[in-house]
């Protein structure tokens, strides 16, 4: 039985934080196709023919005492709805944990031969367990490590593809440049159960294990019907997450959408992700700057010292307004993809499909890369960056659009007015960040009823022959302008939030006024620690970067790479695999990923 379920927000019920806290979620809209809630259908199943808001209620007159006392339990319930979370709430109780250290000890070099390959089972990153399979954005959204969209694979190690002679690519090389690559399509078997999908090796996997996800496999569901594996097909109660004795079968090749390619390639000394252990750091609390001297020519360093030389003659002043700006903090930024789907929710960008995927022409205004760098150990390690829209100030799209479509604001962003641009997709190709999206076709619905709910109304919806991006939430900026200017008062630093600020989970993303010498922006842009991208073009970004420092244990890391040396003037070349930009480069596509 399929039956239509309540959305989260179109339903009540309650729900306990991971401190203890618990709130009385309320819904904020009637149910749209008459769905059902999961707190009335166990009641159904239970005997009993109730609302979610009965369930709730007695669950809370049960549990505070207030069973016959209505005037108490109506006081209860207004407060903890208008407070949102009920007071004195009972922390969960604290259990300490104490791992199992004699497994180290152990000799596990006949695993392979006694066991097989192992197989694991996890959740997927987006859709989680399938709950989510019908949503479209998600299905969309590049996956952390991986970049995969639309679609389950089977991820294992180069070894482990090596091991069981499955060629990565058509030449069997496993390293070549690929996009979007065709990639082998494999039986795998668990006793008498079997699952088939594609393989994607992925630096850092460990040898001998395969990793498979749910959610996949869903035969209805307009977005979710035909995407992926079933994974629950070879889980059982013994084994739910980790089994041994997997078995392989080839069975053809397919293509992926990959949003960025994945394997190891030696850093070329533009120090996109700068980083350094704590003790480097120490050592050292401006490091980050040092990559910026190694970049420039002994001619440059000789004639001009440190400043930057430009054509542009002084265009703006921003002496009686506001200069936005943005710091992202990659040592805290965990990859999440998170900033990607909120962008998405609040701009009203369109999910495109996973044949416009795989072409390059995915729409999201901001978009996580990933670096994997290999240590002498063979260990990989993987680091995360997003990039949004750098909002230069020399911005080399300004300079080269046709008719004005990409414009600079009095307050330092980079514009775009939609009903000029004519498509000539010049700005796309003149962005040393490819940060620019180009609607190729029309991608929008418009007819869909329930879809114009799900879009922000102050955000225009783009048609096909657009270019688009990110603009720093500028109906954020906005709304907060009238707002100031109505209680006649100056903007408050951290009144406005980014979508991308505001739904990441580990706030590494910071945003403000570089203009106020007192915002939490300026502090960071005046850290050692901060860096732009691409410094040498002399584009100026707001957005810039704290570079990632890193505290790892001496036991698993015991000599880390050390730091570039600056002597002064002239270019010092990093030796290979060094400096504070050790992450190396992925390979992209010709739709322009940095």
């Amino acid at each position: 039985w399929h039956i239509a379920s309540t959305h989260f927000l179109e339903t009540w019920s309650d729900a306990c934080a991971i401190d203890g806290t618990v709130t009385i979620a309320q819904p904020l809209i009637a149910p749209l196709y008459a769905g059902i809630s999961i707190l009335a259908m166990l009641a159904l199943v239970a005997g009993e023919e109730r609302s979610a808001y009965e369930v709730v209620q007695q669950y809370w007159k049960k549990t505070t005492g207030f069973n016959e006392d209505d005037v108490a339990f109506n006081t209860f319930w207004r407060t903890s709805l208008h407070d949102g979370l009920v007071a004195e709430s009972v922390a969960a109780p604290t259990k300490n944990l104490k791992l199992d250290t004699t497994f180290l000890a152990g000799d596990y070099s006949d695993q392979k031969a006694k066991f097989g390959l192992e197989l694991v089972i996890r959740s997927d990153a987006s859709v989680l367990d399938g709950q989510f399979a019908n949503n479209a954005w998600l299905q969309e959204l590049p996956r952390p490590v991986s970049t995969l969209s639309w679609d389950h694979v089977l991820v294992m190690s180069a070894k482990t593809a090596q091991d069981y002679r499955i060629d990565v690519n058509e030449d069997g090389v496993q390293d070549r440049i690929v996009v979007n690559p065709q990639v082998p399509v494999v039986q795998l078997s668990l006793g008498d159960a079997t699952i088939t999908g594609p393989v994607l090796v992925l630096p850092g996997h460990p040898d001998d294990s395969i990793t498979v996800t749910l959610g996949g496999g869903r035969t209805t569901g307009a977005v979710a019907k035909g995407i992926g594996y079933n994974a629950a097909d070879v889980r059982t109660t013994d084994a739910p997450w980790i089994a041994q004795g997997a078995r392989l079968l080839h069975k053809g090749r397919v293509d992926l959408a990959l949003t960025q390619d994945h394997f190891v390639i030696k850093n070329d000394g533009r120090g996109l992700v700068r980083q350094a252990t704590a003790d480097q750091f120490k050592k050292n609390p401006e490091f980050a700057g040092l990559f910026d001297h190694l970049i420039r020519t002994k001619e440059a360093d000789a004639v001009h010292g440190d400043d930057q030389v430009t054509l542009y003659p002084p265009q703006w002043d921003y002496s009686k307004g506001n200069q936005w700006g943005m710091v992202i903090d990659l040592s805290t930024c965990i990859g999440c993809n998170t900033c990607v789907s909120a962008c998405q929710s609040e701009n009203n960008i369109p999910t495109v499909g996973k044949s416009q995927i795989m072409n390059g022409r995915e729409m999201y205004w901001v978009r996580v890369d990933r670096y994997t760098e290999e240590s002498e150990n063979g260990d990989v390690r993987v680091h995360s960056q997003p990039i949004p829209c750098m909002q230069c100030e020399n911005a080399s799209c300004e300079t080269v659009c046709p008719v004005g479509a990409t414009m600079h604001s009095n307050d330092g962003l980079n514009m775009m007015v939609y009903n000029r641009c004519v498509g000539t997709r010049y700005c796309s190709n003149n962005c040393p960040f490819k940060v620019r999206r180009y609607n190729f076709h029309k991608y929008t619905d418009d007819s869909t009823e329930s879809l114009k709910f799900q879009r922000n109304p102050d955000v225009t919806v783009r048609l096909r022959g657009v270019m688009e991006k990110c603009t720093y939430c500028v109906q954020r900026i906005n709304l907060a302008r009238i707002d100031a200017k109505i209680e006649m008062r100056d903007l408050h630093d951290g009144e406005i939030k980014t979508a991308c600020q505001q739904a990441c989970p580990t706030q590494a993303i910071s945003f403000g006024d570089i203009n106020d010498p007192n915002s939490r922006v300026t502090h960071l842009k005046a850290d050692g620690l901060n860096y732009t991208l691409l410094n040498n073009l002399n584009m100026r970004p707001r957005t810039s970067y704290l570079a990632k420092v890193r505290n790892p244990k001496t036991v698993l890391e015991p000599h880390p790479k050390p730091l570039p040396v600056h002597h002064g003037g002239g270019h010092d070349d990093p030796a290979p695999g060094h400096g504070p930009a050790d992450a190396s480069e992925q390979s992209h596509d010709d739709h322009g990923h940095a």
